[in-house]
């Protein structure tokens, strides 16, 4: 199975803004979720930007003032511009990355609003489409066989070169660079070397053709396709969380295109600035443009009631 069939390039020319208040869209979201048969999420960055993993501002300053320092780059931004750096050595690269893992993948505890999110859908057949690489969504309680992580992960690694389809656990391997680290880079002999070329290794991290899609990254695309499958008939409830353009054909187009497709399908959108729904989904569709942490307190809320 090709899991490309489930993306979409079809613009959204139609977009609005609903006009209905926010408690109005509140109530409806909740009704659509209780009545869901099933419910497929689809989660982008703002939804880790709106738990507390911001990768700007004071949280960017408090934790990488040392790189900052050192490179006096406009990379050096944000944790997002900072990894596009070119750094000098390997010995340099993984200075900033072993800190970048520890910061935004092993040292966070399950986030609040992550654990929100999981008791507001866990009595339901649920499966989790995301574009996150922080491994939230297991931490606070999602199987491992519900969840395609399509763009990689922090905790692991592969050959840059992508020389053959395996990727490895590396989270115990930045812990150690993170304690060795000096001046920025780590010792020379910690420096990870593919087991297979000899070459240098990557994060695992969609960044060009290169990145790898493993065994377990295909055994879970063909777990979305059959979730959708043996849903078809169902009540689905499309729950989009934090998804905006950046990377719109792996799950926003798609959503839209399902629910044009499949009439006992509806979609919820949670989304800062970009809650805009197509017109002609209108009457099966939710699209809060609004704080996702308030959004789904109010949810919760509304539900208990």
């Amino acid at each position: 199975m090709n899991w490309q069939t489930l993306l979409s390039t079809t613009p959204a020319s139609d977009y609005i803004n609903q006009k209905e208040d926010h408690d109005k869209q509140i109530k409806k979201a909740v009704n659509m979720i209780k009545e869901a048969g099933a419910i497929l999420i689809g989660a982008g960055a703002g939804l880790s930007t709106a738990a507390g993993l911001a990768y700007g501002g004071k949280r960017f300053t408090d934790n990488f003032q040392e790189f900052i320092d050192k490179y006096h780059s406009p990379y050096m931004s944000d944790m997002y511009s900072a990894g596009f750096y070119p750094f000098p050595s390997e010995e340099a690269k993984w200075g900033y990355w072993s800190k970048h893992s520890m910061i935004n993948r092993i040292l966070p505890e399950a986030m609040q609003l992550y654990q929100q999110i999981y008791t507001l859908v866990k009595e339901k057949e649920v499966f989790v489409i995301t574009t996150n690489v922080d491994h939230q969504f297991y931490k606070v309680g999602f199987k491992d066989e519900d969840v395609f992580a399509t763009q990689g992960d922090y905790g692991e690694i592969q050959c840059a070169k992508g020389c053959h389809p395996k990727v490895y656990d590396a989270r115990e391997l930045f812990i150690r660079m993170d304690q060795a680290r000096k001046d920025c880079e780590i010792p020379s002999y910690m420096v990870p070397h593919c087991p297979v070329c000899g070459g240098v290794m990557a994060m695992h991290l969609r960044c060009d053709d290169t990145f790898v899609e493993d065994e377990h990254w295909h055994r879970q695309a063909q777990r979305y396709h059959d979730f959708l499958k043996r849903n078809k008939h169902k009540k689905v409830v499309l729950l989009e969380l934090g998804v905006g353009f950046n990377t719109p054909v792996i799950i926003r187009f798609p959503f839209e295109k399902m629910a044009r497709e499949h009439k006992n399908f509806s979609l919820i959108r949670f989304n800062l600035n970009e809650a805009f729904i197509p017109a002609s989904l209108n009457e099966r569709s939710v699209g809060i443009n609004a704080d996702i942490q308030k959004t789904i307190h109010d949810l919760l809320d509304e539900w208990e009631n």
